[in-house]
């Protein structure tokens, strides 16, 4: 089960990330659990923004992405992974069905 959720999650973290860019080249990237948002999509910090939206108005207010990224230090934030943050959403989304 949670193995199908999150390869949903990755697919809709992939698509949502290259609306974001909205680059040609965004198209023909593979996104996967070990991509990096800084390294490999070169997020801007104000596309990173346009996610955390994106995320919020699909997954709903439960998914703190703000509050997430807050509780980590400068480079734990330039290391992030696309996986980390389909972790982050998966782990959300289980808590509110729970609850």
């Amino acid at each position: 089960m949670m193995a199908t959720q999150q390869a949903r999650v990755l697919d809709d973290v992939a698509r949502m990330v290259r609306e974001v860019i909205g680059e040609a080249w965004a198209e023909d990237v593979a996104i996967g659990m070990d991509t990096s948002f800084a390294k490999d999509l070169e997020l801007e910090s104000i596309e990173f923004v346009a996610l955390a939206e994106r995320i919020r108005s699909e997954y709903g207010q439960g998914i703190n992405l703000a509050g997430w990224l807050g509780s980590m230090d400068l480079n734990q934030i330039l290391a992030l992974r696309v996986g980390q943050l389909v972790e982050f959403i998966v782990r959300c989304s289980s808590q509110l069905t729970t609850e």
